[in-house]
């Protein structure tokens, strides 16, 4: 049986970042982790559209405000130390009528207190830094940025292993069980000892807190994001990032334009109910996450609050003529023939049992475990600073004992 003072489960971008943060505190510790591919960043960390977020639709204070601020400044200082590209190109936030200015001007007072490089812009700027963008109203984010979330997840996992840590992949976790002084987890790659353990299993959290013996306050509900790529001859159409004004009672962001580092334009995501936690495609279900998600009663509360939009976004992945439409919004000159399908993805939303979905990292301890209960954007931008705060509650556990 190997052992570890500290085993991690899940070995996405907060995981990894969790121990290279752990062997760069205590190079002394040993650190394991268990992920259950067979390599790293299969799911959330390299399906999502490589954005480095700046903060600015976060409510100050939040988990989510202040680790995004601080975490983006950390990985783009890992990304240049390790010479990985990134690119601070921009965004705008565009208004496309009168009626979405007032909402536009609570996200730029957000950005103010938050602390983010960006300004107000009229319809004339907008179309000095965005020609085909339709728009009254506009924020320049002028820090936004793109990266490879891929080859940070490679290169901190690489790191790790030079400081001593250990990577197990093909590693599902299947039982843990708690003795007196320490915790024996079982996996399909054998049994693991550890003084303490992180939960960063992503689209899992929550069967794997059950596992460590804690409840969940929240359930895992997954959806589907699904994308387009603008053809090359269409390319010309975005030049930097171009989002819509966001629903603030949906914690998704509507379809939007994101240039990608590693050339050409995405357009997405919408965002529909996905039939398996790691449901990629239309036709991928898995009766155990389904039946899982359909009689729970926080999913069902959450439909009857959203189903108007819930509808809408179904439909949207029906038809490529709606999501072309939705596109349009932004940048009008859009058709069809300009879109290729794109892999999607899947995000882990943790949905309370009234129906709540959870808008902020939920991260709670125990006496020897940290799960990791949501961890939705911008967690990538924010995974070294969630990995520090992480330590910190291992410190404290360990402090306290």
């Amino acid at each position: 049986m190997q052992q570890a003072d500290v085993l991690i489960i899940g070995g996405g971008i907060v995981g990894l970042a969790t121990a290279y943060t752990l062997v760069n505190r205590y190079p002394d510790r040993s650190v394991l982790v268990l992920e259950k591919e067979p390599e790293v960043a299969r799911h959330q960390t390299s399906h999502n559209s490589g954005v480095l977020h700046t903060g600015i639709y976060y409510r100050p204070g939040s988990l989510k405000a202040t680790n995004c601020r601080a975490g983006k400044q950390r990985l783009e200082a890992f990304c240049r130390e390790e010479e990985i590209a990134f690119d601070i190109c921009g965004k705008v936030i565009v208004a496309v009528d009168d009626q979405e200015v007032p909402a536009l001007q609570t996200i730029y007072q957000r950005g103010q207190e938050n602390g983010i490089d960006c300004r107000l812009i009229g319809h004339a700027e907008l179309r000095e830094l965005e020609p085909h963008a339709a728009g009254i109203q506009a924020i320049h984010v002028r820090e936004a940025g793109i990266v490879d979330y891929r080859q940070v997840c490679e290169r901190l996992a690489q790191r790790t292993a030079e400081r001593g840590g250990r990577l197990v992949c093909s590693a599902q976790v299947t039982k843990i069980i708690r003795e007196p002084n320490q915790l024996i987890v079982e996996s399909t790659a054998g049994e693991f000892a550890a003084q303490y353990l992180v939960n960063c299993a992503g689209l899992h959290c929550d069967r794997v807190t059950r596992l460590t013996g804690a409840t969940p306050q929240a359930q895992v509900v997954p959806f589907r994001g699904e994308y387009y790529e603008l053809t090359s001859a269409a390319e010309h159409l975005c030049n930097h990032l171009i989002y819509p004004i966001p629903d603030p009672e949906f914690p998704f962001l509507g379809v939007h334009f994101t240039r990608m580092i590693a050339g050409g334009v995405e357009c997405g995501p919408n965002a529909v109910l996905a039939f398996g936690r790691e449901g990629y495609r239309k036709t991928d279900v898995e009766l155990r996450d389904l039946a899982e998600t359909l009689t729970y009663p926080g999913f069902l509360r959450m439909a009857m609050k959203y189903w108007r939009t819930g509808c809408a976004e179904m439909w949207r992945s029906l038809s490529k003529a709606a999501f072309v439409r939705g596109l349009q919004r932004l940048v009008p000159a859009i058709e069809s023939q300009h879109l290729v399908a794109a892999p999607a993805g899947v995000r882990a939303q943790a949905v309370l049992r009234d129906g709540r979905l959870v808008d902020d990292f939920l991260i709670r301890s125990t006496d020897r475990v940290v799960n990791v209960e949501n961890a939705p954007s911008p967690a990538a931008t924010s995974s070294l600073n969630i990995g520090q705060y992480v330590v910190d509650r291992l410190t404290e556990l360990q402090s306290s004992q």
